[in-house]
Order: structure tokens, then sequence, then C-alpha cells
């Protein structure tokens, strides 16, 4: 099977020089006790029917320990014909990925794809150009600093923007994620393996738009997914006609939701 399912020539790392705009770091004070700030989003499109995403799934599995990294796994659902229905997957997962195409001016959409920040493309089973699109995404302070903290009934989220911090509107998303599931695939191209997979998706909130100045957002405990090992993140993330912008914050529960 080739690496790339359905893909047009293009290069494997999208820059550009904006790219000094895209960090993901937060204004003094620092994150309150319980959250920790990732330089870097990024996002894992893949799929248990996929034969050549299990190295990217395992990469993904090393991106997840590191705190400098959100490393999120977003199973998608169009290989499910091909003889095993991803279990994991979600037609949520799947419209995201478009979105990506079409901020990326992308004709079409493949696994395993790896976004980095928002902005950057790289085939995710490649490990070299995934570190290096990681290490090109740390740059300076973008003046966004987000804190999440977990009271008994909501999640408390608290986002600051400085004066030319968003050069365009951005929402709030709330990441609800598992930490780790692991699944047995009996059909399809990888019948009869065992295949480990972190941060999984079950959810993204929009909270609302991030003005200039200090905002909160709640939302309640009781309407998140039910599911063991649960965590969350909050992104900064502009969006046009429904396609995904570069990410501009971002900040990680350290612990379950």
């Amino acid at each position: 099977m080739r690496l790339v399912r359905t893909r047009l020539p293009r290069p494997a790392i999208v820059l550009s020089a904006a790219l000094c705009s895209l960090a993901l770091s937060v204004l003094a004070p620092a994150a309150g006790a319980g959250t920790y700030t990732p330089v870097a989003v990024a996002e894992l499109f893949t799929s248990q029917g996929c034969s050549s995403c299990p190295p990217a799934d395992r990469l993904w599995n090393e991106l997840a320990r590191r705190d400098d990294v959100l490393a999120l796994t977003l199973p998608v659902d169009y290989w499910d014909y091909l003889g095993w229905k991803d279990t994991l997957a979600s037609p949520a997962n799947t419209a995201r990925q478009r979105g990506y195409a079409r901020a990326l001016q992308a004709r079409s959409i493949y696994t395993p794809q790896a976004i980095i920040n928002g902005a950057i493309d790289v085939v995710a089973s490649r490990r070299a150009e995934v570190l290096a699109a990681l290490a090109a995404a740390r740059t300076g302070p973008d003046g966004i600093g987000l804190d999440i903290s977990a009271g008994p009934q909501a999640l408390t989220i608290t986002a600051n923007a400085e004066p030319g911090s968003l050069p365009e509107p951005a929402t709030v998303w709330l990441v609800v994620f598992t930490g780790e599931e692991t699944v047995a695939i009996g059909r399809g191209e990888n019948a009869g393996r065992t295949i480990r997979y972190s941060n999984v998706v079950r959810a993204m909130y929009a909270l609302g738009e991030l003005h200039v100045g200090t905002q909160r957002f709640a939302y309640p405990r009781d309407s998140l997914p039910e599911a063991a090992d649960m965590k969350c993140a909050v992104m900064v993330q502009p969006s046009k006609h429904q396609a995904p912008g570069p990410v501009r914050a971002a900040a990680v529960l350290d612990g379950s939701c």
C-alpha cells in the first residue's frame, strides 16, 4: 500500500514567512497550578483501516509524553469501507481534516496526515519531517495567555489577549480527549494488529470568540463525554468559511478533566 492514500503532489511541509506568528506561548503570569502550556499542537489524522498509519500512531505515542507538544490523535471514518469500521473514528474529525484541506488549498485528504500548529502539513509517518516541523514552530510570544481550572461543577477557562495579538477573530476551543486507547483490529488492512493510540480526541466545543482583554469561559463537567482517563485542553484558533486557521495559543489541564 502506498504511504499516502489520496493526495495531489505538493511539498511535504508547507511553511510560510508568517510562521513566526504561530507560536503557542503564554504571557506572565504563568498558567496556574495544574495547567501546562505546549509550544506546538500536533494533530494526527489516522485510521485503523490504514496500513500506512501504525508508524505515525507510534510516533504520536512518543509525542504525547512531551509537555512541550500537545499531540492529538483524530481518527477519521472514510476508510471504514475497506473492511473494518474504525472504533474511535468521528465524522467531526474527518470534517476538521477537510477544513484544513480548504485552508491549505489542498484538493484531497489522506492518512496519516499531521497538521502542526494549524499551518504545517506533514506526512505523519515521516519522523524526521514531523520533528523538524515541531522545531520550526517554536518561535516568540504572541501575546495570548490561557489557563484552565477544574471545579466540582465546571471547567473554567481564563483567556487574556494583548492588543495586537489577534490579527483576526479567533475561537476558544475546548478539546476533550482520552489519554490512551488500545484496539485489537479484527479485519481490514491491519487485521491481527493491536494498536495503541494516545490522546484520542472525543469532542471539540467552541466556547466563544476571544477579544482583547481578559475573558472567562465555563463548560459544565456533566456535559463532557463519558470515558475513563478523560483529559482537556484549550486552543485559540481563527477560522474562515469553516476552515481552521493557525493555532494561536494552547493550554493543557495536567490531570483528568
